[in-house]
């Protein structure tokens, strides 16, 4: 049975459309009863870089890049850039930039601040600020501007997807994960499918297969962490109800 999901809605917030490069960005995440996943011991978090082809339809169109590093303020930044590229980028130079900036806070993760600018054929600018000394989360698009509850463990759109790597660091058998996106504060379910070998760039990776389906969304996503790079994801794909395919390849990792 694919895994559902509930959404608690906010004051005000436009539906965001979906794009291609949209699909690139969205990865599953996080819930519990504190305000983020505790991070196990040891060197935890990393500073990694992470480099991915996306394909659709079997043709390149894309290429991604992730970073998580240490912020001049002795917080976390963690950011993504996509570009189209090759003979899509002919057709459409799309770009999108996204960063989030969050903390530990007695060994859990807290989201402090999400950006994300997108640029090309479709432009738009999404802020969200999390201030947890008034428990509220203040999110902003152009102009417009509309507040959600900041309930228990809720993280940004970019984050859960570290979210999702330090709990499978730390031997979790269940995966449930909250993101405030788009005015809402979505609570997923994501449903383990035992482990897979996977063909990458780099060379082949045993890694723990994963499906999250969202209640009323006929499109089913896909992925695979591999341990040898600490859990992070080295394929993601997504199936549209047409039958039509997006996958992220993990191309070049340092630092896991």
């Amino acid at each position: 049975m694919l895994s559902q999901a509930r959404c608690y809605h906010g004051t005000r917030g436009p539906t965001a459309a979906a794009t291609l490069l949209a699909l690139a960005m969205t990865w599953p995440a996080q819930a519990a009863d504190n305000p983020g996943p505790a991070l196990p011991a040891a060197a935890w978090p990393p500073q990694f870089t992470a480099e991915y082809n996306v394909y659709n339809r079997g043709v390149k169109v894309a290429e991604m890049r992730r970073v998580m590093a240490p912020g001049a303020d002795g917080n976390y930044v963690f950011s993504s850039s996509t570009h189209t590229t090759g003979l899509f980028s002919l057709l459409r130079k799309d770009r999108i930039e996204e960063e989030s900036r969050w903390q530990l806070t007695d060994g859990i993760i807290r989201s402090l601040a999400y950006t994300s600018t997108r640029s090309g054929n479709r432009e738009r600018k999404v802020g969200v600020r999390f201030d947890w000394d008034a428990r509220r989360i203040i999110s902003t698009i152009s102009d417009e501007s509309w507040r959600m509850p900041a309930v228990p463990q809720v993280v940004d759109k970019l984050l859960y997807q570290f979210a999702l790597m330090t709990d499978l660091r730390a031997g979790a058998k269940e995966f449930n994960y909250t993101v405030a996106d788009g005015g809402k504060i979505k609570i997923y379910a994501i449903e383990p499918l035992g482990e897979e070998s996977v063909k990458t760039p780099l060379g082949k990776f045993q890694s723990m297969k994963f499906r999250h389906q969202r209640l009323g969304d006929d499109r089913v996503t896909t992925l695979w962490c591999s341990p040898r790079f600490q859990y992070l994801p080295v394929q993601v794909e997504y199936l549209e109800s047409d039958g039509s395919k997006t996958r992220i390849v993990l191309r070049s990792v340092n630092g896991l």
